[in-house]
């Protein structure tokens, strides 16, 4: 039978999505569902990674019912992932000794403050390109390993393994068998030295860390093994292609030149630039991570990350119960000609780049008794949109480059209105591909390189498509009047 498909695994924050494609981008089907949050105290949050198999498992099998093919045709597995959540399970029985400590997850705080008092700041980010922040996955690490009764021996005797999201899953798709990673998610821990690579020896030693806990890191594009004893999969598909969210909707969005870039607006909102084969270290308070690595081939980027987007919407409609659903905000929106003087600093889980301000909280003001749900529903899209703002203004100040155009994806990128309020505040063009389900379509190109569904990156670039674009309408001064107000508010946060 001819293996002609590529089946995308997209593990995200609040579900799983699986993607089936053949090599022409035709989409045969799209899957997905969610799973419970787990919020055990205020700044904390969990997953169950048992939960995350289950729906990834129920995902996979709902869109081979769907797409009504054999899956014996699928040629290749694709990964993409929440990067920095973290999991530590049992070697033996594959049981998590704790639930998942999600990328959002606060806990840490005081932990990377000590580090920063410590004086250990500067050679974290010389190695690693990345701040001491409760963000990246090492100090929750040493938080299992100090806080789960025995779980610190049990590391050190190698019973226990680390990962990821996508090395979890990688674990259980292979039936226990495989244990790695792909250098984007490493460059995400803390641990990995950005130069060479590799698991490093200070960082390991400054959080305690076994190194026999790790995962072998390994290319973006890699068959890092195959299906065993998967429900609904035959046994013997290979897992291909491997990055963390971000970096697949990079890869996804064929970012592939030198000063590219592209913002997915998720839960969270996180806008890269390709920087090329030689890191750059940010002064302006971004992050520096491995975009991919194709045989020995290295793309660095540069990284600005918004802890809450679409997840302020979702509080709008959970919290608030302004609306009905996140599909509604738009309409909303746009029952008003301007937010009224009302801004919204979404810091609902602390600020990230470029303020790195864990201790932040959300903050909704200018509210006057003609304040209307509207205001608010617009102030909440503006909100999101000034955060790329700040990011962008650092990027083009470390990278010493001036973006011509942003491509976005991601569930929000559909907001007609906030995408051209995005355009006007940027004063740059913004670019809609026609799938923006690009981090799963990010990971279907590197499983697909793999295995031979595409070629070359060229062949790939010749695929995108654009859907629509958004000009910028406002003038300089609008612009740099709307960036006043907004650092006085985001300041108050």
């Amino acid at each position: 039978m001819m293996k002609d498909l590529i089946l995308s695994i997209d593990q995200g924050t609040t579900g799983t999505t699986v993607v089936i494609l053949d090599g022409q981008l035709n989409v045969l089907a799209k899957k997905n569902n969610e799973f419970p949050q787990y919020y055990p105290q205020p700044g904390w949050v969990e997953h169950d990674p048992e939960e995350i198999w289950q729906s990834t498992t129920r995902t996979i099998s709902e869109a081979l019912d769907f797409a009504g093919v054999d899956a014996n045709r699928i040629a290749g597995i694709g990964i993409t992932n929440q990067r920095e959540t973290t999991v530590i399970w049992n070697r033996q029985h594959s049981r998590p000794i704790h639930k998942a400590i999600v990328w959002q997850d606060r806990r840490t705080a005081s932990l990377c403050e000590k580090i920063k008092k410590s004086g250990k700041e500067r050679m974290v980010k010389a190695k690693t390109g990345l701040v001491c922040d409760p963000y990246f996955s090492g100090t929750k690490i040493k938080w299992l390993l100090d806080h789960i009764a025995g779980a610190g021996q049990e590391a050190k005797e190698g019973k226990l393994a680390f990962g990821t999201i996508d090395t979890y899953l990688v674990w259980k798709l292979t039936g226990g068998t495989s244990h790695v990673t792909d250098v984007s998610n490493a460059s995400r821990t803390l641990l990995m030295d950005l130069k060479n690579l590799q698991w490093d020896e200070d960082l390991l030693e400054l959080l305690n860390v076994p190194p026999q806990l790790l995962p072998e890191i390994l290319p973006s594009s890699h068959v890092y093994g195959t299906t065993q004893g998967v429900t609904g999969l035959p046994d013997g598909i290979p897992i291909a292609g491997m990055a963390g969210d971000q970096q697949a909707a990079l890869f996804g969005q064929a970012c592939f030149g030198v000063g590219e870039a592209k913002c997915t607006y998720g839960t969270g909102s996180f806008l890269l630039m390709n920087i090329g084969t030689k890191p750059i270290l940010s002064k302006s308070g971004l992050v520096t991570t491995v975009a991919w690595k194709l045989g020995n081939k290295v793309n660095y980027a540069l990284e600005g990350s918004s802890f809450i987007a679409g997840a302020a919407v979702q509080w709008l409609r959970d919290g608030l119960k302004i609306i009905n659903s996140s599909s509604e905000i738009e309409g909303l929106a746009q029952t008003v000609s301007d937010n009224g003087g009302v801004y919204f600093v979404p810091a609902l889980a602390g600020l990230g780049a470029p303020h790195w301000n864990p201790h932040a909280r959300g903050m909704i003001c200018g509210l006057t008794r003609g304040t209307t749900r509207g205001h608010i529903a617009r102030a909440t899209l503006e909100g999101i949109a000034f955060q790329q703002m700040e990011i962008l203004s650092a990027m083009e100040k470390d990278s010493d480059r001036k973006l011509k155009a942003l491509k976005v994806d991601g569930g929000a990128s559909t907001n007609n209105l906030m995408m051209q309020f995005q355009a006007d505040i940027l004063g740059t063009r913004i670019v809609r591909p026609k799938m923006i389900e690009t981090t799963a379509l990010g990971a279907a190109f590197l499983a697909g390189l793999a295995v031979g569904i595409w070629k070359d990156q060229e062949e790939i670039r010749s695929s995108w498509k654009e859907d629509k674009s958004f000009e910028p309408t406002s003038s300089k001064k609008q612009r740099e009047d709307l960036k006043k107000k907004w650092g006085e508010v985001v300041g108050k946060a």
